[in-house]
């Protein structure tokens, strides 16, 4: 197994743009081995928390630690061990599944490619559009090869943003397998959603935001907001 983190901890972060405050001291430990969901409506921060947890964007002010790696310091050896799987797929429409997976197995220098490669692939059940470009593909399809590409170098910190917009059932049953097993194999996962039943099946802790700030936290079972 990879490297693991106990938690991810978020403290006090803002993140500015302009004149627009997008997180205002944000505070939330996220805990490996456990599903965390975001939520919130229109401009309340989830995805600019996201963009900061997956080290596409530097807190204006504030840290995050994933175990003992602190961002922004340490951006770059937190970088290989987070997965995302965007709203958009963000795969070339040219390359096929086993080029892009390929792509990036050689950026992670992940040992013995094709090998990696084809298990992630049967993993997903691409195998069969393993040689079609990415532009022939369905929505369901390529959110699929989206996840595969996440997962491949087996990520710490595995992120979701809006993961089954557009997905019929059974596609949302492989995104949720796929969230399951990572929560067993000690992963911190984070989904942003407004699927509240979606949420309510996935979510171990669910995280409000309003506004940028964090309104509630809920932990399944425990009946508790904070």
């Amino acid at each position: 197994m990879a490297v693991r983190f106990p938690a991810v901890v978020v403290d006090r972060v803002t993140r500015v743009y302009g004149a627009t405050r997008a997180l205002s001291g944000v505070s939330v430990t996220l805990r490996g081995g456990l599903v965390t969901t975001v939520e919130g409506g229109n401009g309340a921060g989830k995805s600019t928390l996201l963009a900061v947890l997956s080290t596409l964007a530097r807190p204006t002010s504030g840290t995050v630690c994933y175990g003992d790696l602190t961002l922004p310091e340490d951006r770059d050896e937190v970088r290989p061990l987070v997965g995302l799987v965007a709203h958009a797929s963000m795969v070339p429409p040219e390359l096929t599944a086993r080029e892009a997976l390929t792509v990036t197995a050689k950026l992670q220098d992940l040992p013995d490619v094709s090998t990696v490669v084809d298990r992630t692939l049967a993993s997903m059940g691409l195998e069969e559009l393993a040689e079609r470009p990415a532009r022939t593909y369905s929505r369901g399809q390529l959110q699929r090869l989206a996840l595969a590409r996440a997962l491949l170098p087996d990520p710490a910190l595995l992120l979701f943003d809006e993961p089954t917009t557009g997905l019929d059932a059974a596609s949302v049953a492989r995104v949720e397998g796929a969230i399951a097993r990572a929560r067993g194999d000690g992963c911190v996962v984070v989904v942003v959603t407004h699927d509240l039943a979606f949420a309510e099946r996935v979510g171990d802790v669910r995280v409000q935001l309003t506004r940028g700030r964090v309104s509630s936290v809920r932990e399944r079972g425990s009946g508790v907001g904070g």
